[in-house]
């Protein structure tokens, strides 16, 4: 009878299980792969539209703040800043960055399920490796610059996340190339979003090298204050990447639906409305 009841709470349990739960698509962080042939990964979708369990939907909010979305439903904010517009909903992981104010909150709501700060506690470097099934979220530490020409040691995080089959990285508030031991633990990223400011962060001749070396099917630029910072790096860049402004702030990518030449796609920032 106990195990007939077990048993029983076993199979409602999984039942009621969130779709988000659902196992992760695995990904190739770690191994090259093939990029399937076309340019077509923007849909014409938006934030809470329903995906396909192979796709994953990335918005461009503000400055470095994207929101991504899995199929099963998690949310997902980085350089979480405490504001993504008119949203009610409360993201499942926020990530978040202290070389700048701009790329993180000392008040982030407390009922954010799982809040990672990119920054080293007590000299000890951000390691974190949270797995919700569907989304698995991890970091590579990086120095950012002090005052006065110091270093601060492990003061920002590329944090990947993936999903979807997908390697999704975002540099946050990088201010050195990565070395060897980093890029190796960065893997594989099919889609980067990349600060391209050129002076706060990295210079853009040494951000344009990271990008080759990292040599992603898509590039998302951020971190960018005017038309002219922006050109400046795509005018840099567009010997390299083919150039693609859809004119809206999310897209819809899959790995089936990679550009076969690396892309930098250009989204227009815009805060998140129900």
């Amino acid at each position: 009878m106990i195990r007939l009841v077990l048993a029983l709470a076993a199979l409602l349990a999984a039942a009621a299980m969130p779709a988000a739960a659902q196992d992760r698509i695995p990904s190739h962080c770690i191994a090259l792969a093939d990029a399937a042939p076309g340019l077509e990964y923007v849909q014409l979708a938006a934030y809470g539209d329903p995906l396909d369990r192979n796709v994953a939907r990335l918005t461009y909010v503000a400055h470095a703040t994207f929101l991504l979305e899995s199929a099963g439903g998690l949310l997902v904010a980085t350089d979480f800043t405490g504001d993504l517009g008119g949203i009610a909903r409360i993201p499942d992981v926020v990530t978040m960055n202290n070389a700048h104010s701009t790329h993180f909150t000392g008040y982030p709501d407390p009922a954010i399920p799982h809040v990672l700060e990119g920054w080293a506690t007590d000299g000890k470097a951000a390691d974190h490796y949270l797995d919700l099934g569907e989304i698995l979220v991890r970091n590579v530490p990086t120095d950012v610059r002090g005052r006065s020409g110091t270093v601060r040691k492990n003061g920002n995080s590329i944090f990947v996340f993936e999903l979807a089959g997908l390697c999704i990285g975002h540099l946050g508030h990088l201010h050195h190339e990565p070395d060897p031991r980093q890029y190796a633990a960065l893997g594989r990223l099919d889609v980067v979003m990349a600060p391209v400011d050129g002076g706060l962060t990295l210079d853009l001749p040494t951000m344009i090298r990271v990008l080759q070396r990292l040599r992603s099917s898509v590039v998302i630029p951020m971190h960018w204050f005017s038309e002219g910072s922006l050109q400046r790096f795509l005018d840099g860049i567009s010997g390299d990447f083919a150039i693609d402004r859809p004119g809206r702030s999310f897209l819809d990518v899959s790995l089936k639906s990679l550009p076969s030449r690396p892309t930098v796609v250009v989204l227009e920032p815009a805060r998140l409305l129900e």
